[in-house]
């Protein structure tokens, strides 16, 4: 387990509703996705490189809604930024990895609290 967190750290946390509107593939790159996320109109467009590549054919992520952690710090992955992260659950080894969803359909963008 990591270490506890106080409740103003996790209101610092920008969890939205995205919607995946493209896939692509990154050249070298056997585990990652360059993902176009919509984040709905105040937050536009992103750029999301996933490691999810090995549990997720492309036919798959096309228009799924996601949940996106919207203010992490860029980061540069096989040279293309990232600007945000998305969420999963995995097991331990990491055989399986799942997206997180919402339960039930909701506008992209929506804030998750």
């Amino acid at each position: 387990m990591k270490p506890t967190i106080s409740f103003e750290d996790f209101e610092k946390l920008d969890l939205r509703v995205g919607k995946i509107i493209k896939i692509e593939e990154i050249p070298e790159a056997d585990k990652l996705y360059k993902l176009t996320v919509d984040l709905g109109k105040e937050l536009g467009k992103r750029t999301i490189c996933a490691g999810i590549k090995k549990y997720y054919p492309k036919e798959e992520l096309k228009n799924k809604k996601i949940v996106v952690i919207t203010n992490l710090a860029p980061r540069k992955l096989k040279g293309i930024e990232s600007q945000g992260m998305l969420l999963a659950a995995s097991d331990d080894k990491k055989a399986e990895v799942i997206l997180i969803s919402p339960e039930k359909d909701i506008e992209t963008g929506s804030k998750i609290s």
